[in-house]
């Protein structure tokens, strides 16, 4: 019977990974991959984290289950920093869950709102390749609108050309911040006006908020989000903290509902429960354990917000030399880039540069042209600047 599937085609990431790891080049550059690294090219274990996870060895007395809601101390230390230290739950309007990663998030949501009836997600595009296929594996629709404009900013028109045709019941996935892949993100007066739009629509809007602290801070990354929840009466907000506590194998994510009222939010998070236990039955617990204990301790709190600073102060200096470096390729609008945040950018590259930049240089890049600028280091940027300089030309 298993003979009956049909072989389906390789990741096209993991594929590029394969390729880069079989170059024998000593200079080879890889930007495809999408997590942090240092300036010497690793990806290392935040000092904060490896603090807190000597005191969970130390200190954990059981590897008992925790139920299908996973770590509440974890869900609820996060909270203050997604949603204001002021009244992070909006007076018991928001609660939460754990999940295994922002993927787990996205998944519950998604099947949350199929569940209570909605069919269609408005979604900007490029987005990141999962949002699309965890849609079509739920047999969910996917309406696409241009999220990037052709100068590096956002596409506000196609926003609201979007929201103006939308139906009765349908939602809108939003990018909380350093939107993957483009990079480009919402300015303030365009968060003030996307609050307004969703709220008069009447979506659901679901925030993905996979890099807070990776873009201009934790409060400015989230301020988009908190400008949303203020202006609609309910949401859903899928949370990862895979990269900005560094924990991507340990798949760390909170999925969190903020319903009409606290009545309405324990429903929800019913639903959540049953879902969670028919997917993945209960989440992983360390890495969520070692995000309390560094939330719950003031010391380890200031040690990860400064590496966390330093992640995001290095990433910019990676953006600021790309852009300066604007009129050495031809052809190419790097200038953008310095204004763009979080991990990922576009460039307009076709099929034929990529490859080329691949085979004559070393240099991996997605197939879309997403690059991951904290693959460049001050080592290599000037090695990338010249060989985007020579398949431009």
């Amino acid at each position: 019977m298993l003979d009956s599937l049909n072989q389906q085609p390789a990741d096209a990431l993991l594929a590029l990974i394969k390729l880069y790891d079989a170059d024998p080049r000593a200079d080879k550059i890889d930007l495809g991959v999408g997590v942090y690294r240092t300036n010497d090219g690793a990806t290392p274990v935040f000092s904060a984290v490896k603090a807190a996870e000597q005191k969970l060895v130390a200190e954990q007395d059981s590897k008992a289950y925790l139920g299908p809601e996973g770590d509440m101390g974890f869900v609820h230390a996060l909270m203050p920093y997604i949603f204001g230290s002021k009244d992070p739950t909006m007076g018991g309007r928001i609660d939460g869950m754990q999940v295994p990663g922002g993927t787990g998030g996205l998944r519950l949501a998604f099947a949350l709102a199929k569940r209570s009836g909605i069919n269609r997600i408005i979604t900007g595009t490029p987005t990141w390749p999962n949002h699309p296929q965890i849609l079509a594996d739920l047999e969910m629709e996917s309406v696409g609108f241009s999220h990037a404009g052709p100068v590096g900013t956002a596409d506000m028109a196609a926003l609201r050309a979007a929201i103006a045709d939308a139906q009765p019941g349908d939602a809108i996935l939003l990018h909380g911040c350093c939107h993957n892949p483009t990079g480009i993100d919402y300015t303030p007066e365009e968060w003030d006006e996307v609050a307004r739009l969703v709220a008069d629509s009447g979506l659901l809007p679901i925030i993905d908020l996979a890099y807070q602290g990776l873009g201009r801070g934790m409060d400015e990354d989230a301020a988009g989000l908190r400008k949303v929840l203020a202006a609609v009466p309910e949401a859903m907000i899928c949370y990862s903290c895979d990269k900005n506590f560094g924990l991507y194998r340990d798949r760390v994510g909170a999925f969190y509902v903020m319903g009409k009222s606290a009545e309405s939010t324990v429903k929800v998070l019913s639903n959540g429960h049953v879902l969670a236990r028919t997917n993945w039955s209960q989440p992983p617990d360390h890495g969520a354990a070692a995000v309390r204990l560094v939330l719950r301790d003031e010391s380890l709190t200031k040690q990860w917000l400064a590496e966390l600073d330093a992640m995001r102060t290095r990433m910019r200096d990676v953006r600021k030399a790309l852009a300066a470096a604007d009129n050495r390729v031809a052809g190419l609008d790097l200038a953008p880039l310095a204004h763009q945040n979080g991990l990922f950018s576009m460039l307009a590259l076709d099929k034929d540069q990529i490859l080329a930049i691949r085979e004559k240089h070393g240099v991996y890049m997605a197939g879309s042209g997403r690059i991951n600028v904290a693959g460049l280091t001050m080592g290599n940027i000037q090695k990338f600047i010249d060989a985007l300089a020579d398949v431009t030309a």
